[in-house]
């Protein structure tokens, strides 16, 4: 009979696996699982087996691995039962002001461990949304209580977290993942989920996730299961980002035709593709700076480039924003013209 109920409650588990999204299905789960920063891991390694671990701060952009790296970190240093007692995890979207500093966090850092030899580890997650309030008040209970509990913070941005949390820490910065780490580990993927990819679909992978590796398997995901297979074209239009070729023909109609009719081509593609302008003008902007443009020229556009973008982040017209584009595009036709 009971075998009978643990062979009932076994599919539950497979099929829990089966319906995890990529990101958490493989995230790394020990440090030697993590493909890249080895100079940092080694570091930490080295902390932890020489029972000296520091209070942490790991920056750096989102998807290159600071929350897995902790959280390895705290699976090989406690078991799973204490993991729970020895532990707190709190993110940005569990409640962090003042009040939980004072409270929670206190309690947990101020409670000694009986039976149990080590320290008790608090990982704040985006530590950077925590209020200035609340930064300063952890700043005492990080002092008073680092006898029995390490502390680890992690960020995105390094200047929103006061200098007196930073001067406290260890800090490591996690850059953005090299292509040569990210296609391993995303052909390590495809082939434990039978994904049908091409050649230029990976490469597109790698240039829409620039460095994110959670953004990688995501885009990997999704389009995987809305088109069946990944290619460059399926990987762009299930992002909703400009293929090359349509900015080709942007840059063509913006160039050699006249005001109206590249206006109307542009908006007329803008609304068949579903296009953003700022996608439009960041891919634009990698053109611009391959193509042979004389150095005033290419001068003068970037900067009325920096312009559009820095107006479209405040929340402008779109329609104005691409007069400003085609305008300034054809200003620069005109200087070329007339320097030649």
């Amino acid at each position: 009979m009971e075998r009978s109920a643990v062979k009932q409650q076994q599919p539950p588990a497979a099929a829990k696996s089966r319906n995890l999204p990529w990101v958490e299905k493989y995230r790394p789960q020990t440090l030697n699982d993590l493909i890249s920063h080895q100079d940092i891991l080694s570091t930490i390694q080295k902390f932890i087996s020489e029972d000296r671990l520091p209070h942490l701060l790991l920056y750096g952009p989102p998807g290159t691995g600071k929350t897995s790296t902790i959280l390895a970190c705290a699976k090989q240093l406690y078991k799973d039962k204490e993991f729970g007692s020895m532990v707190l995890e709190l993110n940005a979207s569990d409640d962090r002001g003042i009040d939980i500093v004072r409270g929670p966090i206190l309690s947990f850092a101020s409670t000694r461990t009986i039976f149990k030899k080590g320290f008790k580890l608090v990982i704040l997650d985006e530590a950077d949304a925590m209020t200035q309030d609340a930064q300063n008040a952890l700043r005492r209970v990080i002092e008073k209580f680092t006898e029995n509990t390490r502390f680890c913070l992690i960020c995105n941005y390094l200047s929103k977290i006061i200098p007196a949390l930073q001067s406290r820490c260890t800090r490591f910065r996690f850059g953005p993942l090299t292509p040569e780490l990210m296609v391993p580990r995303l052909q390590h993927v495809v082939e434990e989920e039978n994904v049908d990819i091409s050649e230029d679909g990976m490469k597109a992978l790698i240039t829409l996730s620039s460095g994110d590796m959670r953004r990688g398997l995501n885009i990997l995901q999704s389009t995987n299961m809305a088109f069946g297979k990944v290619t460059e074209e399926t990987v762009y239009t299930c992002t909703g980002h400009p293929l090359k070729s349509d900015i080709a023909n942007i840059l063509d109609w913006m160039l050699n035709q006249d005001f109206t009719t590249a206006y109307k081509n542009i908006m007329e593609l803008k609304t068949l593709k579903g296009l953003a302008l700022h996608d439009i003008l960041t891919e634009i902007h990698l053109f611009v700076h391959r193509v042979d443009f004389p150095s005033s020229v290419r001068i003068h556009l970037l900067t009325k480039m920096a312009d559009i973008e820095y107006r479209l982040s405040l929340g402008t017209n779109e329609k104005i924003q691409l007069s400003s584009l085609i305008a300034a595009f054809q200003v620069t036709r005109d200087l070329i013209v007339a320097q030649a």
